[in-house]
């Protein structure tokens, strides 16, 4: 199917000059507009500073600190409270004391108590007391014994062994320099004072001459029953006690009562909260470097695509590029995917928009042309009627001419926003190729003396992806396209067929024409270019084959030209027979 030219194609630099001028005078005109005082326009390095003087820093990162954070918080806070690991350690103490009494008690019993198994059996309390001296002065805990009728009997705190001299050490004439390690049991036990829940304990008073009834715990044991006690001394330490009977041949002689404060105790939970305040803070700032590291590789990436997108939306002359970060094979690679192809397609779109408005301006200024020429002439007073008539019949195909093209044009840039917005269902190409076909046999016998037919060469069923109305004006573009360029008795062959394997369908539109230059096999599919026969100049825009391979691509198909040739074993092997049409159509059991 050959095509002849009833508009020569624009030259590039024709076409960039127009394209400047009227990108000159559409922004002289939007400059007049918007002459009212408005805000200046912000350039990359502007708006960078605008925002890095409003966020000074990155939402993002301390949102990632804190959450990270928190939990080292928590276990910190964890190592300062240490309540259950405190009443443990209590616990242990408690029972600690009780066994140590039953120890003392059953040796007073044994030694210090005369008396036999069928006899009264007295506690000796000066013996008692010796011996309470000896077995408990080494383990560092107070012992009291009381009478089964509850008076104070000895006291260890007060007790010596009988023929030893006690050497109690003085302390140094200067006064002690407080040490890094003093002020840091101080600020333990200031802090563990104020974790304490010592409220809940009754208040510790060390009478001169106490009596069992001052001690529960020494009440429950000259019953018979081991029992403890935890009290508060007046500067805030915890007096741990434990009373056991001191009974032999299950009489019960007195009560041993032992107590020992929490400076053990506190060591202990001293130094654990130490221990784990050291694992906290290596814990904090392993989190800490971890979460900033964290942080720049989600935000520094995220900033990097956002300067380079306003770069992109503030880009006058040049044309920025959003940086590859592809190859991180995380979601933000993706996202640096999806801007890159994003703005490709903007660039792609905005040069051809710039292309469209250049091929529009030069399409319509030949008409123009012609019209102003033509208007010249018919103006003239001494032009004879017909040369008028002829003049005015010239202005008319003009003007007809302008309003094909003004249409052609309005539909060819509505044409994306409608693909877009129409609905994609399956339908039945069969049946849409052979109304057509019916249509076709009537009127382009009658009008053209051209004969079509259509050939099913394909098994149902016949259902294809896209839209009936868009497919179905690109097969009566075509088969319009054959019919201005076969000659008169012969024929068109309309044929549907599939790729093998459940490929898509395959429509091929044939005529009988003088075939396409081999050299316009692609650029017939470019926008206003058109060759046509003399008879049909000024009635074709150059748009159809554009909107067609527009329109399958959108759907996934595709649509191409070539020639068909002579075998090459007959009588004029290699001459052209006419031009074909391959319309590749996506079928629908291959999108399910």
């Amino acid at each position: 199917m050959a095509s002849d030219t009833d508009t020569a194609t624009p030259e590039p630099a024709r076409r960039w000059s127009g394209l400047q001028g009227a990108i000159a005078r559409v922004a002289a005109a939007f400059g007049r507009r918007d002459a009212a005082p408005t805000r200046p326009t912000e350039t990359p390095s502007l708006l960078r500073r605008r925002r890095s003087a409003t966020r000074r820093y990155s939402p993002l990162t301390r949102r990632i600190l804190l959450l990270n954070i928190v939990p080292v918080a928590l276990l910190t806070l964890g190592a300062v409270y240490l309540s259950d690991y405190e009443e443990e350690l209590i616990d242990a103490e408690l029972a600690s004391l009780a066994v140590q009494g039953e120890m003392v008690a059953a040796g007073i019993a044994e030694i210090a108590v005369a008396g036999g198994e069928t006899t009264v059996n007295r506690l000796d309390a000066e013996a008692a007391r010796q011996l309470l001296a000896r077995m408990v002065h080494p383990t560092g805990v107070r012992a009291r014994l009381f009478s089964e009728t509850g008076e104070l009997l000895g006291d260890s705190a007060v007790l010596t062994e009988a023929g030893r001299i006690h050497v109690v050490p003085l302390p140094p004439l200067e006064s002690p320099s407080v040490t890094h390690g003093d002020f840091g049991e101080r600020v333990s036990d200031w802090v563990a004072r104020q974790l304490s829940r010592a409220d809940r304990f009754p208040q510790y008073v060390d009478r001169a001459l106490p009596t069992v009834r001052d001690f529960p715990e020494g009440q429950s044991a000259l019953r018979g029953f081991n029992a403890s006690a935890v009290r508060v001394s007046g500067d805030g330490r915890l007096i741990l006690s434990a009373a056991v009977p001191v009974q032999r041949y299950k009489q019960v002689l007195g009560a041993l009562l032992l107590m020992r404060d929490n400076r053990a105790i506190a060591a202990s939970l001293r130094e654990v909260r130490y221990d784990m305040m050291v694992i906290a803070a290596a814990a904090l700032g392993i989190t800490v470097l971890l979460s900033l590291y964290l942080a720049g590789t989600i935000t520094q990436p995220i900033v990097r695509l956002a300067r380079a997108a306003d770069e992109v939306r503030l880009a006058r002359e040049s044309r920025p590029e959003i940086p590859d970060l592809g190859k991180r094979g995380d979601e933000i690679g993706d996202l640096n995917d999806a801007l890159r192809s994003m703005t490709e397609a903007l660039w792609q779109r905005l040069n051809t928009i710039e292309s469209f408005a250049a091929d529009v301006a030069h399409e319509l200024k030949n008409p123009l042309t012609s019209l102003r020429s033509a208007i010249e002439m018919a103006s003239r007073p001494t032009l004879s009627p017909d040369q008028r008539d002829k003049l005015m019949a010239i202005v008319m195909d003009d003007i007809n001419r302008l309003n094909r093209l003004i249409s052609d044009i309005s539909d060819a840039s509505r044409l994306d926003a409608e693909l877009m917005r129409g609905d994609v269902k399956s339908l039945d190409l069969n049946l849409l190729l052979a109304d057509m076909a019916r249509h076709y046999a009537a009127t382009a016998l009658q009008k053209a003396g051209v004969e079509l037919e259509f050939r099913l060469a394909a098994n149902p069923p016949f259902l294809a992806h896209g839209h009936d109305g868009r497919y179905g004006q690109v097969f009566r573009n075509v088969i319009d396209n054959a019919l201005s360029f076969s000659p008169a008795g012969s024929r068109i062959v309309v044929e549907l067929s599939r790729a093998p394997r459940n490929g898509p369908f395959i429509v091929t539109i044939d005529d009988e024409g003088p075939g396409i230059p081999e050299d316009n096999l692609e650029s017939i599919f470019e926008r206003f270019y058109s060759e046509r026969p003399t008879e049909h100049f000024g009635q074709h825009s150059g748009l159809g084959l554009s909107i067609c391979r527009q329109i399958m691509e959108t759907y996934g198909g595709s649509i191409t030209a070539s020639n068909r040739r002579a075998p090459a074993d007959g009588a004029e092997p290699g001459r052209i027979l006419g031009a074909r049409f391959t319309i590749q159509v996506p079928a629908a059991d291959s999108r399910a």
